[in-house]
């Protein structure tokens, strides 16, 4: 496990089968095992929102419930099944 400050309020947690990027203390866009990016669906706060756009630099993702950016925080039975384990 890795954690990286990678600017002001801004953190990278690599978890080896994840990299999940918080902004503040918040989980919000995560790079899957696959190399896959998600996005939270939740509307943040405008500099929340710059953050996650700097961290996805412009790639190709798929919005998805906080719910299932959180999940990846937690272990994959605790998961919905829909979510696919996470």
């Amino acid at each position: 496990m890795k954690l990286r400050l990678i600017g002001s309020k801004e953190t990278e947690l690599d978890l080896g089968f994840v990299q999940i990027f918080f902004s503040y203390e918040t989980p919000v866009a995560a790079r899957l095992l696959d190399g896959s990016l998600i996005r939270t669906k939740q509307k943040y706060n405008t500099t929340t929102s710059k953050h996650i756009n700097n961290w996805l630099q412009g790639c190709e993702h798929t919005l998805v419930p906080q719910e299932r950016i959180d999940c990846l925080l937690t272990s994959a039975n605790e998961c919905d099944p829909d979510y696919n384990k996470c």
